[in-house]
């Protein structure tokens, strides 16, 4: 008798097994593609008269966008940015700089482009590390190492400040963050619209100490997987798991934070579900 009903039971946990294996795949083969996107985010302050649109891009890590970056730098053309904005590890330690070079060869002279460091220019040996910086100034790059530029984009006067990823003392153990983070900020004091760029979310209460209007930063890759509607992303460097900042906008007092769900597509055994690697497009208006 416990033989003739066993084997019905059997063979219903292999249909239902099969039926919820057949169901994930179908979920997950979607999460899996990893297509370019453009998020889009604006910005209204009463002291912006002209609406100055920033093309935010970070952490590419040398990774490939199609012959010579065509389909990134055809996206940023796309958008007609006033400025390119970018927050470190375009770049990468453990790879060539072939990818990054074609991207900067294809902006250069197009934009004003500015640069701030990341984590992995500094894991790089010191020759390396200058090489990199050395090509982003061939390419008419600005890096902004604890220094404020300002720039007129469409009729507007704005700061534009960056500090080096903390991770500096790795090549040169006389930069401070923190000395930067203040010296950008007494720069700035002058009324405009402020813009920080820093490689690090997981720092925003300490970026809302000074008087930044806007933040950008980019290293938590969007927490890499995400589940749409119910989790912004799953793990992120400096930020463990389910992280406070993954990607998209924050606010607290009068600082907005937007963060970079980055570039990197290039990570074959850790790849990105749910979570596409982004260009950000900004308008202040």
């Amino acid at each position: 008798m416990s033989k003739g009903y066993t084997a019905p039971r059997k063979k219903k946990k292999i249909i239902v097994f099969s039926v919820v294996l057949a169901v994930a795949a179908l979920l997950l083969i979607p999460g899996l593609y990893n297509g370019l996107c453009i998020q889009k985010y604006q910005i209204e302050d009463e002291r912006i008269n002209n609406t100055v649109r920033i093309a935010h891009i970070s952490d590419l890590h040398s990774c490939k966008y199609g012959r010579q970056q065509e389909n990134l730098i055809k996206a940023i053309d796309s958008q007609t940015p006033d400025v390119i904005l970018m927050t470190g590890d375009m770049f990468d330690d453990g790879s060539n700089d072939e990818n990054t070079e074609f991207f900067l060869q294809g902006i250069y002279e197009k934009y004003p482009c500015y640069y701030v460091t990341g984590n992995h220019e500094f894991y790089s040996e010191k020759e390396q590390f200058y090489e990199k910086m050395s090509m982003l100034e061939q390419y008419g790059v600005t890096i902004l190492s604890g220094e404020t530029n300002f720039i007129t984009l469409n009729g507007e006067t704005i700061n534009i400040c960056g500090v080096d990823d903390p991770y500096s003392y790795r090549i040169d153990n006389t930069i401070d963050f923190n000395a930067q983070l203040h010296s950008t900020s007494e720069q700035s004091d002058n009324g405009n619209f402020t813009i920080l760029l820093s490689h690090r979310p997981e720092l925003f209460e300490i970026y809302t100490e000074y008087d930044f209007d806007l933040v950008l930063c980019g290293h938590a890759h969007g927490g890499q997987w995400r589940i749409p509607w119910i989790l912004n992303g799953l793990y992120a460097p400096n930020q463990g798991f389910f992280p406070e900042y993954a990607g998209g906008l924050y606010e607290k007092n009068d600082t907005t934070m937007i963060v970079s769900r980055g570039l990197s597509n290039c990570v074959p055994f850790f790849p990105r579900i749910y979570n596409r690697p982004e260009l950000c497009i900004i308008d202040i208006k």
